[in-house]
């Protein structure tokens, strides 16, 4: 894929993929709570979890507009996708209550994180020097 195109559908992926953290995560918690919520009734967690994912919607949003600019955002959103599903698919695999995991949020994260390597490689490396600048 030429970098023109590249460009183009990672910003169409940064504005789903912020659709989905600011208002998608919520619905999915309530019409599919065996993929989408990882405790009973009330949870204090969930509503935290789902205000940090819908802050992260907004800045994907925005980073849509100029995603070189935002290129340490998109950075924090892939790796952290990448690891918070894969902590989630060792909870899943590990406590079979929580199962249905492996086919809702796990799943979701890890195709999000693999989206935005793709799209943007230069925000899978890790940029790390050996000393100050």
């Amino acid at each position: 894929m030429n970098p023109v195109r590249r460009a183009a559908w990672l910003r169409i992926a940064l504005v789903v993929l912020g659709l989905i953290c600011a208002v998608g995560f919520y619905p999915l918690t309530v019409l599919w709570p065996a993929g989408w919520v990882w405790h009973q009734g009330h949870s204090d967690y969930l509503e935290m979890i789902i205000a940090l994912y819908a802050t992260l919607g907004v800045f994907l949003l925005l980073a849509a507009r100029d995603p070189v600019r935002y290129l340490s955002l998109i950075s924090f959103a892939l790796w952290s996708s990448a690891v918070h599903g894969a902590v989630m698919a060792v909870q899943a695999l590990r406590n079979p209550l929580h199962a249905g995991h492996l086919a809702g949020d796990v799943p979701a994260l890890l195709i999000a994180a693999l989206v935005l390597g793709w799209l943007c490689p230069e925000a899978a490396r890790l940029p790390f020097e050996g000393g100050r600048g």
